[in-house]
Formats: C-alpha cells, sequence, structure tokens
C-alpha cells in the first residue's frame, strides 16, 4: 500500500484549507498527524479517502488517482468527527450493518473486534447509551474490523481512559504488523509521540515538517 498526495490545494468558498500538501506514505507504518484545530488535518482526511476532491493537485492509491481511476480507496477504514451511528441500534447491529455493505467478514471478526476493545458484543444497550468513550471506541472498531490496507483516525482517543488508550495503541500495532498504512491526526504530541513512527506537522493548511 502506497499514498502519495501531489501539489494538493483545497479551496472552499476562496478560502484555502489545504495549501500545496506533498506527503508520500506507505504500508506497515502508523504516520502522525499534529496539528491545533482548523490545521487541516480533518479535511487532508477527507482528501485521502475520496470524499472531497483537491481544488488542484492529486491523490494516488497505488498509483490509482481518486476521483478519475478510482472513487474511493479500495480498502479503507475511517474514523472522522462524528461516525454515523444508528441510536437506537446495539453496537453490535451498528456494525452488522457496516459490514453487511461489503460482505467480507461475518459475525465473528465483529465480535472478536468489539471484545479486543473491550465492548460487550452481546449487550443489548443501544449506541444513544453509550458514554463518549465507549462511542469513540465503537469508531474504531468500525474502521478496523474489515482489515483494510488503509486506516485514517482522527483524534480516536477522545475521551478514552488510560487502560482503553492502550487498547486502541496495541491494535493498530496489530493492525501496522500485518500491513495496513495507519495515519492518526491529533493535537497532542505526547499521544502521537508514543504511537507513530513518524510525525507529519501541519499549520494554517500546510505541511511545515516532519518529527
Amino acid at each position: 500500500m502506497e499514498l502519495e498526495v501531489i501539489n494538493v490545494t483545497k479551496i472552499i468558498d476562496k478560502k484555502t484549507i489545504l495549501d500545496n500538501v506533498n506527503l508520500k506514505l506507505k504500508g506497515g507504518r502508523i504516520y502522525g498527524l499534529r496539528g491545533k484545530n482548523g490545521a487541516g488535518k480533518t479535511m487532508l482526511f477527507r482528501l485521502m479517502s475520496g470524499l472531497i476532491l483537491p481544488t488542484e493537485g492529486q491523490v494516488l492509491i497505488d498509483g490509482e488517482e481518486l476521483g478519475k481511476e478510482i472513487s474511493f480507496p479500495r480498502s479503507i477504514g475511517i474514523l472522522i468527527e462524528n461516525p454515523g451511528y444508528i441510536p437506537n441500534f446495539s453496537g453490535f447491529k451498528n456494525l452488522k450493518m457496516i459490514g453487511n455493505i461489503k460482505g467480507i467478514i461475518g459475525d465473528e471478526k465483529i465480535l472478536d473486534t468489539m471484545e479486543l476493545l473491550d465492548l460487550d458484543p452481546y449487550s443489548k444497550k443501544k449506541v444513544k447509551k453509550y458514554s463518549l468513550g465507549m462511542k469513540q471506541k465503537l469508531g474504531v472498531a468500525m474502521a478496523v474490523m474489515e482489515d483494510p490496507d488503509l486506516i485514517l483516525l482522527d483524534e480516536p482517543i477522545n475521551a478514552l481512559d488510560e487502560a482503553s488508550v492502550k487498547i486502541v495503541h496495541d491494535l493498530l500495532q496489530k493492525h501496522k504488523k500485518r500491513g495496513a498504512l495507519i495515519l492518526v491526526a491529533s493535537h497532542d504530541r505526547e499521544e502521537l509521540n508514543l504511537l507513530a513512527d513518524e510525525i507529519l506537522v501541519m499549520e494554517n493548511g500546510k505541511l511545515i515538517g516532519v518529527e
């Protein structure tokens, strides 16, 4: 898996949200994306996932251009902002609905993923009754359960306690070992130092450095 962002600029309502961003990332690594709110992290994730297209430039997934040769990455798991859960369904039922779209995993994989994240897959509790931390872990489960080649996580440890943070970290290391390309956006330098092989720093829509 290789992801390349080439001279990408995104302008919305005459405002430059991303400014000539260039990146080349490969599988089997965890990349951190650090920056304050409004730095452009979420917009970059939207472009990498094919949810929006750049005003200028290209996003290539294994050499195929998003928006031209492919509409979306062929194998992707994503957690951006507020996932669209069905509030009156249980966590398992929400994940099963997502899993049914591609049909590449069965109930057992969903059960295993929930248990790895310390979520009870047999609970009848509706997602609307979940705590913020439980909803966040459900979002991580949704992103990783199909073993995608590309995993994009926007602030995945928000609202998580220390034990849950470790669980998420351990899970991402497993996916790194199988060759996934993982990007984790966060404003927390310490968090990314613990997790990432390389940290990309964003400010005002520009990539300003690598740590």
